[in-house]
């Protein structure tokens, strides 16, 4: 890094008179160079002293072989033998004149006899014999038999000894040495990038050591121009950064700078990419962590590592600390159980404290992301912690038209295709989604040897990012027409009945798992949706059911219906249980907002017998209705019916267009199920209520 652009750095993140910055900018420098060298230092002291604990297990290994070498020789110098012989054998080899030579050691005590041994074919034997004693009777004996005899003092023995010793802490100082090479070396490089001598990795001794990657100028490569569809979001965000360039724009009216910006959204929406051009454009220090990476098997590693990563962030001030996934460490306190709830809670309480403690962190902004918002300890959300959170939600459709912008800027479209019609027949998709189309999109146009990207192109795409790849057609002829009735029965029932989303198109081609598809499209405010809308919808999703049984019979009903069954069980019981949208009571009696299933369960088993049971009958009752008016649907348009499946067996996709052209000769469709605008395609994954428009088997 050259000292000018150093220096421009410093300069965007306080507006400090030239020689101050340039001071600042050097002490820095060198404090950050005299760190370099520390680590160095650190380093070679490190290398140096494995370098030594090698030569030291080395030499340990040389000086066990010579003890076992040591200990061998003594037992053949000094008597150290490997087979005993009792004194009463002994003298009676001595009487025989098998006994050669005798060495007494231990004042007489123990001998190291040479004998011929009859077992061994005659051959002289080196055996150990506990005598009583020396009496002149056995040394007149040793005389009369002509036995080579001597005696040795004790002092001879201190060679053995202490090579029988070094040969006994051999194999302990291996393990030992061995063992701590090995959590050297696994530890030795666990730092990330410009961190100091391993911070973290998988040494024990560092466990405590925060695993935060750090960047002095971050170079992410993205920018807010690289981030749309989320404008409230930027501009709280290009706040901050101006704060960091610019602080006495804000201070000078009495203005502090926020502590942290939680990020709350679905996956997808680009919360992590914020973060990014965060790094990008403030020109300040950048930490960023995973929440999952402060918590580890042992008690208190959480929170040192939160205690060590604030330590860097303050020595490093202005600076920003990213916690991506914070949910993993900031949950709820009080809703688990076990150990592990406990090291998890110590994390979470010193994260309180190093963010709005009694020291205070200033100049350490906290950024994190998180999609489950409602799991979060109310601690943690106060101001003084996190004093904004930012919504980051799907686009609607002028942020799906600049998405699109940004994503399209590579790619080459034939002249029928423009972004605002994509976005149209996209509502309900997040950031990651539009952008995983056009890259498919992209792929399908290179497989099929095009120059540009079609309107084709993208209709394949959506299907196949929706519902999966396209499947082997059905050939047989009962059971392509009983799905083709199936689907045309979700149609028609979601058509007549007033409050449902408007058709979009209706296939028969398979696709995953599902046999024939109906879309519908969804509105662009999924969160606000009527008690006529939700049951509409569930009639739309018992239309293929009822289909089924008025052309078929209702001894011929399949489990094609599997699937709208639960949807239709799960939107009726919401209605009861969470919207009060029935005669039990405007109240819910299950929490949506606990994100503990222990909480839950507690909460279910604490309602009445009496409440269960007019439950279940307030959610038959809605499922029951709901059946009655599908088929009084299909009965009454059966003309209808037939027409439109005779036709979608020819073609296989019929569009909404087609679809009410043809109903519309048969029955008065409502206004509001006829829409208005061009027709977009649907992403059932992403709508609030189901529309039963899968036929599986």
């Amino acid at each position: 890094m050259s000292s000018s652009s150093a220096l421009s750095s410093v300069a965007r993140i306080a507006q400090l008179p030239a020689q101050k910055k340039s001071t600042s900018f050097k002490s820095r420098r060198s404090s950050f160079v005299r760190a370099a060298k520390r680590e160095e230092a650190s380093e070679e002291v490190s290398n140096s002293r494995r370098d030594v604990l090698k030569n030291a297990l080395g030499v340990s290994a040389a000086f066990a072989a010579l003890g076992a070498n040591g200990q061998a020789n003594a037992a053949d110098d000094q008597g150290v033998a490997s087979s005993r012989m009792s004194y009463s054998r002994f003298l009676e080899y001595l009487d025989m004149g098998r006994v050669k030579k005798v060495d007494l050691y231990a004042n007489g005590t123990i001998a190291i006899v040479e004998a011929v041994s009859p077992e061994l074919g005659n051959r002289v034997q080196r055996v150990r014999v506990q005598l009583p004693g020396t009496s002149g009777e056995l040394l007149q004996k040793f005389r009369e038999k002509n036995v080579d005899f001597a005696a040795h003092s004790e002092s001879e023995d201190t060679g053995g000894v202490f090579l029988n010793l070094l040969g006994n802490l051999a194999f302990p100082l291996l393990l030992v040495g061995g063992l701590f090479l090995l959590t050297r070396r696994s530890g030795g490089a666990g730092g990330g990038p410009g961190m100091p001598g391993g911070m973290g990795g998988n040494n024990p001794m560092a466990f405590g050591k925060s695993k935060a990657k750090f960047q002095m100028e971050p170079n992410t490569g993205v920018t807010f121009d690289d981030v749309a569809g989320v404008d409230e979001a930027k501009q709280d965000f290009m706040e901050v950064v101006e704060f960091l360039k610019k602080p006495e724009r804000f201070t000078a009216v009495g203005a502090k700078i926020p502590k942290g910006v939680l990020l709350v959204g679905p996956p997808g929406t680009g919360k992590t990419l914020l973060a990014k051009a965060i790094a990008g454009e403030a020109g300040v220090p950048f930490f960023s962590i995973s929440g999952s990476e402060f918590v580890e098997m042992f008690v208190g590693v959480g929170a040192s590592r939160v205690r060590d990563l604030f330590k860097k962030a303050k020595e490093n001030a202005p600076c920003i600390v990213f916690v991506d996934e914070i949910d993993a460490v900031g949950r709820s306190r009080g809703t688990g159980v076990g150990g592990g709830n406990d090291e998890r809670e110590q994390t979470l309480n010193q994260l309180l404290t190093e963010m709005d403690g009694f020291e205070g962190n200033t100049g350490v902004i906290v950024v994190a992301a998180t999609n489950r918002a409602d799991i979060l300890d109310p601690a943690l959300l106060r101001p003084g912690r996190f004093d904004r959170q930012v919504s980051v939600d799907n686009p609607d459709l002028k942020g799906r038209i600049e998405i699109l912008k940004v994503h399209a800027k590579n790619k080459r479209f034939e002249g029928e295709v423009d972004i605002e019609t994509i976005a149209k027949r996209t509502p309900g998709f997040s950031g990651a989604d539009l952008s995983n189309l056009l890259n498919e999109a992209a792929i399908l146009t290179g497989r099929r040897n095009k120059d540009s990207i079609t309107l084709l192109e993208i209709d394949d795409s959506v299907d196949r990012i929706v519902a999966g790849m396209e499947g082997t057609r059905l050939t047989d002829g009962k059971a392509k027409t009983l799905v083709a009735y199936h689907e045309v029965g979700h149609a028609i029932c979601g058509t007549l009945q007033a409050g449902h989303d408007p058709v979009q198109k209706v296939t028969i081609v398979p696709r995953g798992q599902a046999k024939g598809l109906t879309w519908f499209i969804p509105g662009e405010d999924p969160s606000l949706i009527s008690k006529q809308q939700i049951f509409a919808r569930v009639v739309g999703a018992l239309g293929g059911r009822a289909a089924e049984e008025i052309v078929f019979g209702e001894a011929e009903v399949t489990t094609g219906a599997g699937g709208d069954l639960q949807q239709v069980s799960s939107m009726a019981k919401q209605m009861v249980t969470a919207f009060g949208m029935s005669d039990v009571g405007p109240w819910a009696v299950q929490d949506q907002q606990s994100g503990d299933m222990i909480m839950r369960m507690m909460a279910k088993n604490s309602m009445s017998e009496k409440l269960q049971n007019d439950i279940d009958v307030a959610v038959k009752r809605i499922a029951d209705e709901a059946y009655v008016m599908a088929l009084k649907h299909i009965s009454d348009n059966r003309e209808a019916l037939d027409e439109i499946v005779e036709e979608l067996l020819e073609v296989e996709t019929m569009d909404g267009a087609r679809f009410r052209e043809i109903l519309a000769k048969y029955a008065t469709i409502p206004e509001e199920n006829i829409p208005k605008k061009v027709e977009m395609w649907a992403n059932p994954r992403l709508q609030n209520a189901i529309d039963g428009s899968e036929f599986k088997n």
